[in-house]
């Protein structure tokens, strides 16, 4: 009688946007090349999987989802109210089904655990349902997931409405969000800065704080979530953490993952990189608002268009080739910059950002970029957007002094801004400290607690 193979599994359920499945590909491919695994599985919806086309990643299966959602088949990512409604109503029976054939004939595959996007929390119940262990995975600052996870205390408080509003006799927008010790008072966050306040409609407010909130009930039977970030953020501490649960920052190893070009999802423009090379060194700002963010209003890119033609650096912007996007540019502008600006649609950020010639960054304040940009020592110019943007910058100013806050897209907002921080003393400090969370994050304290925490979770894996 032949014996069978037994093999050791994981699947891997993220949320479908590129932030979250980068770093879950990066996490995967880890496992599988330590050999804490035989395999892994990343389950994805059908829309990203045409997207992400025949990239993949060695030793990992990446597997399309029916999602039931209407695509257009076209290069931009589909945004969330397209397929939220598809996520919680139609992908649970089909990721069932999935975790049901990978019990395949001829191979004994036993699935040690899902690791589930906390975002994606329609998952956990389907784990459930089929006796499978679960750890969570959250793809930002541990700081966005405090604020989340307070969100039922501030509704049993009274300050925070079923629908999201604040109510104004105890707390305002502007007010600390430290008074009632969600987050450290260093960082100077206000309520307005919550990820569902960040609209101003009420819809969408409300709507917004449902989708938090079921988060937060689903994560409770969770135990353990890694963290895509650094172990205390900046001296932050554990005052804040989550009762009850076990955080495990591991952001450093997926940070530094050698397979990160395997991963990316849009195709990407090679020619910034010999750009890039025909420049002095540190002189370069780089512009991007990540591959998910709302569109900025014309009038904003306007500004930053002329501002940026104001400051007399080079620039290379990373900017999507789509009328919602560029609309605001000025006529011709992109002749008239000549060769001391570059407009891209997808950018490889990575290798833009070890690049020698760049001196800063403008960005959104996506974790995942901010991450990427303080491993190659690359200082920052914060505009925040949207959802956990504002967190994110409120530590990278304030917390880690990495950065500098763009208050506003006027021109002369921005041609300052990158003069303080290419040329002034400022931008010499927040040089000292970049290149002191970079050494952390890659061969200091961070990479050391991201390897221990990441062996706490395989080992506890293999004993399921």
């Amino acid at each position: 009688m032949t014996t069978k193979l037994t093999q050791r599994t994981v699947v891997f359920v993220p949320f479908p946007g590129q932030g979250h499945i980068i770093p879950m590909l990066r996490l995967a491919r880890i496992l599988v090349d330590r050999g804490d695994i035989s395999a892994a599985t990343v389950a994805v919806p059908d829309f990203m999987h045409r997207r992400m086309g025949q990239r993949s990643v060695p030793g990992v299966s990446l597997v399309s989802i029916p999602s039931g959602v209407q695509d257009n088949g076209g290069d931009e990512p589909l945004g969330p109210p397209s397929f939220l409604h598809a996520l919680e109503n139609h992908m649970p029976a089909q990721l069932e089904a999935l975790l049901t054939a990978q019990c395949s004939t001829g191979t004994r595959r036993v699935i040690s655990c899902l690791v589930i996007d906390l975002l994606a929390s329609w998952a956990i119940p389907v784990a459930a349902r089929c006796g499978l262990p679960v750890v969570g995975f959250w793809p930002a600052m541990l700081a966005s997931y405090r604020t989340a996870a307070a969100i039922p205390e501030l509704m049993a408080k009274g300050l925070v409405s079923e629908s999201g509003t604040l109510d104004g006799a105890h707390c305002n927008i502007h007010q600390n969000i430290a008074d009632f010790q969600i987050l450290p008072a260093k960082l100077n966050l206000r309520f307005k800065d919550l990820p569902w306040l960040i609209s101003n409609s009420a819809v969408s407010q409300k709507s917004r704080l449902a989708f938090w909130l079921q988060i937060v009930n689903r994560a409770k039977s969770i135990t353990s979530i890694l963290v895509n970030s650094i172990p205390s953020e900046g001296g932050d501490s554990d005052l804040y953490d989550p009762k009850g649960q076990e955080i495990l920052p591991i952001g450093p190893l997926l940070l530094n993952d050698d397979s990160k070009k395997a991963t990316a999802v849009w195709q990407t423009d090679r020619t910034c990189i010999d750009w890039l090379d025909k420049h002095n060194v540190g002189s370069v700002v780089y512009v991007s608002f990540g591959s998910w963010a709302a569109p900025i209003e014309p009038e904003k890119i306007s500004e930053f268009a002329h501002g940026l033609d104001a400051s007399g650096q080079p620039f290379l912007w990373a900017l999507k080739d789509h009328p919602s996007w560029r609309a605001g540019l000025p006529d011709r502008y992109i002749e008239k910059i000549g060769s001391r600006g570059k407009i891209v649609s997808w950018a490889p950020q990575d290798d833009i950002l070890k690049h020698k010639a760049v001196g800063c960054y403008i960005t959104h304040c996506g974790w995942n970029s901010a991450l990427e940009a303080a491993r190659h020592g690359v200082r920052m110019i914060c505009y925040p957007i949207s959802s956990d943007h504002f967190i994110n910058c409120a530590y990278i100013v304030n917390m880690l002094e990495i950065g500098i806050l763009l208050v506003s897209s006027d021109r002369r907002n921005v041609k300052d801004c990158i003069e303080r921080v290419i040329k002034g003393k400022e931008g010499k400090h927040l040089q000292q400290m970049v290149n002191k969370m970079r050494e952390a994050i890659t061969v200091g304290e961070a990479m050391r607690v991201a390897k221990r925490n990441l062996g706490l979770f395989t080992g506890r894996m293999k004993n399921n």
